[in-house]
């Protein structure tokens, strides 16, 4: 007699398994992260370890006696508007000052390194489909997001790591060192899952650029109004409310309160388990936030048009961005007379800024420079586009119509160029006009800072040509233009006060710039820099009327 037995249930998924909890193919994905992302990484990461050691290294050649206090220095270094630019300095040591500027706005890089790992992995693969792909796979709902998050974790505590082994290399207080690195690690672990979840909520990588972006402004915003109020203000709690404003609370080279790791982590984890809660209450391609088509105002007869219109809000925000600059810098000008009584400093502000005309002068050729290379980044955001506008398939529907390759990627280098003239133009105005009070002559004022802000354009025409460069000729390394802008920050800014060789710095566009306002305008330099531009445009557009459209 042949028994028979009930046919056996198909097993579900065990519990805490990696099927069951949609995290199926998780390490490939990772891997596969990591190698697109094998060069951006690295030199993002060597490149903001060198920027901390250099510095540091330079201020110990400037400054033998460990000791800095004084009263001047002080007064300085206490600047509201100084304090809200760069935060609070720590203590009035060596180590304190070589690492002043680069403690907040190194952490600040980090957090765009965080913000650009994740969305290009999460957001950006799934608006142009390939997450789709992976999907009819072998691969869980929640790979993708979780080989990002991983990848993005790995590069934010690596540079940390990095940078703190470069500091300590160079001579910086060890304890210091380490609480730099956990500042740093506090900010970009927390752009981490802000950015994770920017990705859930809307579903454009435009959107999540929007959330992230807008988020770090307005933390570096609260942060720069909780500092710049007095000690006894009400106004000091805002440090507490911004990410940024925690890191600083670390102090390196000062209290060095390395527990405020804790909290930095703290809201890593929630973000990012928020970030998978929304991820299972989304469609795939769509965001928690439904897109709706806006009310039909005006019309669009031309790709130009089209063009400025996609780009009216990016260049309204950084507008306002350089308003800002433009009046901290110019309310700087009457505290700068301060570094006189403090050679060392002026002769590091003569490294970066040049030193024709009076100190005043070189502080603001230096801080101009440093508001040219923010423009450039301006100008290389609105470039890319082109590309974002390719992989995404809109671009194919506007080439579709009459308009050529030629005119469509033109009218992208028209907006980007006329938009680094205009917020390079409102901060020269903007601080001339409140540089105007110290010296009685606003008119006079206005027409140097707005001049010294504008010859810069050449250098800044450099880095969107190679933008335009890269987009045309091998688009799918677009995103090295970044690392390329970083390398010429370094060169051409941190060069001279880390003694590198001329040949070294002069590749970088900033490092032919004129010394402005205080020197005169170097004619050959610009020809110079705009030759390259143009050159350096023309093969891309070539380029790009001879390759495929993706």
């Amino acid at each position: 007699m042949t028994s028979t037995s009930a046919p056996t249930a198909p097993s579900s998924p065990r519990v805490g398994s990696a099927r069951g909890s949609g995290l199926t193919g998780t390490t490939r994905l990772l891997r596969l992260a990591a190698r697109r992302d094998r060069v951006l990484i690295p030199v993002s990461a060597v490149t903001l370890m060198a920027v901390v050691a250099g510095s540091a290294q330079a201020t110990f050649d400037l400054y033998p006696d460990p000791s800095l206090a004084s009263p001047a220095l002080r007064e300085t270094l206490d600047n509201p508007a100084l304090v809200a630019i760069y935060g609070p300095v720590a203590s009035l040591t060596v180590d304190a000052l070589a690492t002043f500027k680069t403690v907040l706005l190194g952490g600040v890089f980090l957090c765009l390194l965080a913000y650009v790992v994740v969305r290009r992995h999460t957001r950006t693969e799934e608006e142009e489909g390939r997450l789709e792909l992976l999907g009819s796979g072998v691969v869980g709902r929640r790979a993708p997001l979780a080989a990002a998050v991983l990848l993005a974790t790995a590069a934010v505590i690596g540079t940390s790591v990095l940078t703190i082994l470069g500091a300590v290399a160079v001579g910086l207080d060890s304890a210091g060192s380490v609480a730099l690195g956990v500042s740093w690690a506090v900010m970009g672990l927390t752009w981490v899952g802000v950015t994770a979840v920017s990705a859930q909520m809307t579903e454009t990588a435009r959107g999540t650029a929007g959330f992230a972006l807008g988020a770090l402004a307005a933390a570096y915003l609260l942060r720069a109004l909780g500092d710049a109020a007095g000690s006894d203000s009400p106004a000091r709690v805002l440090t507490w409310i911004s990410p940024l404003g925690w890191a600083e609370k670390v102090e390196p080279y000062g209290a060095n309160r390395v527990w405020v790791l804790v909290v930095g982590v703290v809201a890593y984890a929630v973000l990012v388990l928020v970030a998978f809660a929304l991820l299972e209450r989304r469609d795939l391609g769509a965001g928690v936030l439904p897109s709706r088509p806006g009310p039909a105002r005006g019309s669009l007869r031309t790709v130009g048009g089209l063009t400025r219109r996609l780009a009216r809000g990016t260049v309204i925000g950084w507008t306002i961005g350089f308003v800002v600059l433009g009046a901290v810098v110019g309310s700087l000008g009457g505290s700068v007379q301060s570094f006189v009584d403090s050679p060392e400093i002026a002769e590091m502000l003569r490294k970066l800024g040049g030193g024709a005309g009076t100190i005043i002068d070189t502080f603001f050729a230096t801080e101009l420079r440093f508001a040219a290379i923010a423009a450039a980044a301006l100008g290389i955001a609105l470039t890319t586009r082109m590309r974002t506008e390719e992989t995404s398939e809109r671009a194919e529907a506007v080439l579709a119509t009459p308009v050529t390759r030629l005119r469509w990627g033109v009218s992208h280098i028209v907006v980007a160029v006329a938009a680094t003239a205009l917020v390079l133009a409102v901060a020269g105005v903007v601080a001339g006009l409140l540089d105007g009070r110290r010296t009685g002559d606003v008119a006079g004022s206005v027409g140097r800072l707005t001049g010294g802000a504008l010859a810069a354009l050449p250098a800044v025409w450099v880095c969107i040509a190679v933008a335009v460069l890269l987009v045309g000729l091998v688009p799918r390394l677009t995103g090295l233009v970044w690392a390329v802008l970083i390398g010429f920050l370094v060169l051409g800014e941190f060069g001279p006060i880390m003694n590198l060789p001329s040949w070294m710095t002069a590749v970088s566009p900033f490092d032919h710039l004129s010394h402005l306002p205080g020197g005169t305008l170097d004619t050959a330099a610009v020809l110079g820099l705009v030759v390259v531009a143009v050159a350096l445009t023309a093969v891309g557009l070539a380029g790009l009327r001879r390759r495929d459209i993706a």
